[in-house]
Parts: C-alpha cells; sequence; structure tokens
C-alpha cells in the first residue's frame, strides 16, 4: 500500500476509535459481548482483511502497516482487536501461505469481507504447547475423515463460521508431525459448543469449548491438501502473530500512559498537582521507557519479517518483552491513580485485568525464553 493511501487507513481506524470504540467501552463490558453495529462498521473499514492479498479481496498490508494498525486498534479496549484477530491471525494466514488455489478461492474472500469469521481450534483440556498430547482425532473414512475430540478456550466460536482445526490424522507418527490443519465448517453435523466462559477480563471477547463428536469433512479440507503437515503451517504463522501482540501490547500502553499523566496532572495532593513529585514522575517515566522500548522492538522485528528475514528468535523476544513490560505499565497506572485505580469507574483497572491474558495465550512467557534459548543454542552451534 502506498504511504499516502496507508495514512488516510490509519487516520480514520485513529477517529473510529475515538469517536467509536472508546465511548463503546463500558457497554461491552456491562454486556460481556461487542455491538453488531461496532462489528458492522469494522467489515466495512476493511479490518477483517487486513492481512489478506489484495487478490482476494483483503487490505494486503505488510507486518509494519499491520502492526501500526494494530496499534491504533487497541488503544481501546483490547477486545474489540479480538473479533478480528482470529480471522486476520492463523484463521486465513494459514490458508494464504499453504492453502490450495481452490480453499483460498473459497475462503479468503469471504474472511477478508468479514462475511466468515475464523476461529483457532488448538487447545484442548490436556494441552495447549504441548503439541505431543493432542486428543482429537481425525479418522480417515474414504474419501473424508471423522473428527472426534473437544477444543478449550476457543476464542470467537460462538460466532465463528470455520473452524481451522488442529487435529492427530496420521496415528502411526508420534508428535506434532503426525497433526494435520482441517478447514472445518461451523456448520458440519457433530459440532457442539460449551457454555460461555466466564473470564477474569475481556468481558466481550467470547471463548468456549467446542466438541467435535464423529464430525465428517472431506479429505480435501486439510489446508494444502497434505496430511501431517499442520504444525509446520500453523509455526509459519506464528511469527506473525507474536509480532501482532506486541502491537496489542503497545496500543495497550499508550492508552494507559496517557490515562496515567492526565490523572497525575489532574489530581492534587498537599496542594500540588501530584505530577510535581518525583516518585510519580519516575513511574511515569519508567512506563513511558518501556514502551519505547517495545516500540524500537516492534519495528525492528516487524521491518526484518517484511524482508524476508528469519525472525523467529526476534518475534519471540518481542512477544516476551512486550507482554511482560505492559503488564507492568498496567500495575503503575493503578498506582498512579490510587485507591481510584482499584475503582471500576477508572478504566485501568479493567486494562489490568485485560492485559493479564497477554502473558498467557499464543505461547506463555516461558514458552518464549524457550524458544529464545533453543534458536541462540542453535545458531551457536551452526
Amino acid at each position: 500500500m502506498d504511504s499516502d493511501t496507508f495514512d488516510i487507513l490509519r487516520s480514520t481506524v485513529r477517529r473510529f476509535v475515538e469517536e467509536r470504540l472508546i465511548p463503546a467501552e463500558d457497554r461491552v463490558e456491562h454486556d460481556d459481548a461487542v455491538p453488531e453495529d461496532i462489528i458492522a462498521d469494522m467489515r466495512n473499514l476493511g479490518l477483517f482483511g487486513l492481512s489478506v492479498p489484495e487478490a482476494y479481496g483483503g487490505i494486503g498490508l505488510s507486518m509494519s502497516e499491520e502492526a501500526a494498525i494494530v496499534r491504533e486498534l487497541t488503544r481501546a479496549s483490547v477486545v474489540f482487536r479480538s473479533v478480528i484477530g482470529t480471522t486476520v491471525g492463523i484463521g486465513s494466514q494459514g490458508i494464504v501461505i499453504d492453502g490450495t488455489d481452490e480453499q483460498k478461492q473459497q475462503w479468503l474472500p469471504r474472511l477478508a469481507a468479514g462475511e466468515a469469521v475464523a476461529s483457532f481450534a488448538l487447545t484442548e483440556p490436556g494441552s495447549g504447547s504441548d503439541a505431543a498430547s493432542l486428543k482429537t482425532v481425525a479418522v480417515r473414512d474414504g474419501d473424508h475423515y471423522r473428527i472426534t475430540g473437544t477444543k478449550r478456550y476457543i476464542t470467537n466460536a460462538p460466532r465463528a463460521d470455520v473452524f481451522t482445526l488442529m487435529a492427530r490424522s496420521e496415528p502411526e507418527i508420534k508428535g506434532a508431525h503426525g497433526v494435520s490443519a482441517f478447514i472445518v465448517p461451523a456448520t458440519t453435523p457433530g459440532i457442539t459448543l460449551g457454555k460461555i466462559d466466564k473470564k477474569m477480563g475481556q468481558k466481550g471477547s467470547q471463548t468456549c469449548d467446542v466438541i467435535f463428536d464423529d464430525c465428517r469433512v472431506p479429505a480435501n479440507a486439510i489446508i494444502g491438501g497434505k496430511p501431517g503437515q499442520g504444525f509446520k503451517t500453523a509455526m509459519k504463522v506464528l511469527d506473525r502473530g507474536r509480532i501482532h501482540i506486541g502491537a496489542v501490547a503497545l496500543g495497550m500502553s499508550d492508552r494507559l500512559i496517557e490515562m496515567s499523566l492526565r490523572y497525575a496532572m489532574d489530581r492534587n495532593q498537599f496542594g500540588q498537582s501530584i505530577s510535581n513529585f518525583q516518585l510519580v514522575q519516575a513511574m511515569l517515566a519508567d512506563s513511558k521507557t518501556e514502551a519505547l522500548a517495545i516500540e524500537a522492538l516492534l519495528e525492528s522485528v516487524a521491518g526484518k519479517f517484511d524482508r524476508g528475514e528469519p525472525v523467529s528468535l526476534e518475534a519471540a523476544a518481542l512477544k516476551y518483552f512486550s507482554s511482560e513490560a505492559v503488564g507492568r505499565i498496567a500495575d503503575r497506572a493503578v498506582q498512579v491513580h490510587g485507591g481510584a485505580g482499584y475503582m471500576t469507574e477508572y478504566k485501568v483497572e479493567r486494562f489490568y485485568r485485560d492485559i493479564r491474558l497477554l502473558r498467557i495465550y499464543e505461547g506463555t512467557s516461558q514458552i518464549q525464553q524457550l524458544i529464545i534459548a533453543r534458536e541462540m543454542i542453535r545458531a551457536e552451534r551452526q
């Protein structure tokens, strides 16, 4: 996208955040749902197609451009981003990277237009990052597979039109190499949903169990048509996903620092603004410094990704540092607000709860540490 067009898009999203999303935050928190009219506006802005190539009706942003838009979007409650997150991420990118021409033509235009919402079904009651423990099975039956298993904490499952599902299709192959990625329409007979989860935060972002009971899907539902390639496909999109989370953390940091600074300048104690107190200034300074560090790392890693350079170590480091740093920024924001920061009337309390999930989903901080160390060791041995 040329720079002038991108600047217009970014300005449009910024106005949308200020005029539509931030004013709706309290309603979303109360109702535990994003209003349909806002989802329609997001669809009309093309936000569901940020990462889908223009040839399939998407906007086709680079990683750096996507990060900039996500940063703007997550100045508002992160649950608005979650509406598009699973579709923009692995819900579309697995098909973009490894899908057959037929799969791309069938799904990408619908995903880009927001006509279909994609959900990623990997986590199970007994497994998350441990691919070797995956219990959902896909048994070959002629030119079809029969899928049975339960997926847990599946974001957007209640509104999903299609699931990108990881299932063990090659029983003779142990571990992740026996897993395939299937495209499974939500209307497939045998799919049922569990009750919507009650979470610590991120109300409005709906998750639940998805139960697959002898679901019959055609063999050509495997992404790329090649059994046993599911986790290879997932690994190809994980770097992009981790960079995306870095942008989420930065956008939330921007909002928290903005709220903290405004409150510190408006709040008076001992006859003066608390922004004059050096220990308050120290908290503001620490938060700004960490946000600048996230920004610098984000721009570096996204730039390398766009140039086609390997970024597995750097993307893991970005996800690890940014999710931990925004947690510290949120904690300081509550502290700057004092007693008010513990009250629901002030939104820092909500951000504090919402942010905690960033250190868990799409690979915990501990998983990122393992990736970073393993990449370092691998590089040293070469």
